[in-house]
């Protein structure tokens, strides 16, 4: 039988427009969330679901978003999930919503497993605008 392990919430801004963070630097993972699920009890065949949002708003020029999610602290540990996210110039005049969903089947278990998600840019101008949020949980049998 399946049994919850744990459940965790990053939660960078709740609500629209609330925050004003550039991405400083083109092409680099800039760290926007981090949650660490805990793994007392864990039986066989673990499993972790991770969710999130994040809203940009964009410079006046066609750019890409990536987002990644690895299973550690810094950009270069494993990687879960990567997306590249195309815009032309609506994100000008309304932010683009991003939401992603990743999944991680059977995970080393440590007491600890820390997931983080990063965002980068290829173009300078991009604002991280809000909503902005990260969550995920892990299960096992």
């Amino acid at each position: 039988m399946t049994q919850l392990l744990d459940a965790r919430v990053s939660l960078n801004a709740a609500t629209f427009n609330s925050i004003a963070i550039p991405i400083p630097v083109i092409n680099t993972p800039t760290l926007f969330a981090q949650i660490g699920l805990l793994t007392a009890g864990a039986g066989p065949n673990p499993r972790v679901s991770l969710k999130g949002t994040i809203t940009v708003q964009l410079p006046l020029a066609l750019f890409q978003v990536r987002i990644t999610i690895v299973r550690g602290t810094v950009a270069t540990d494993p990687l879960i999930y990567s997306a590249n996210h195309t815009f032309g110039l609506n994100g000008l005049l309304v932010p683009e919503v991003i939401m992603f969903s990743a999944n991680d089947y059977n995970p080393p278990v440590t007491p600890q497993i820390t997931y983080t998600a990063f965002i980068s840019t290829n173009l300078l101008g991009t604002v991280r605008v809000g909503p902005e949020s990260f969550d995920g949980f892990i299960v096992s049998d």
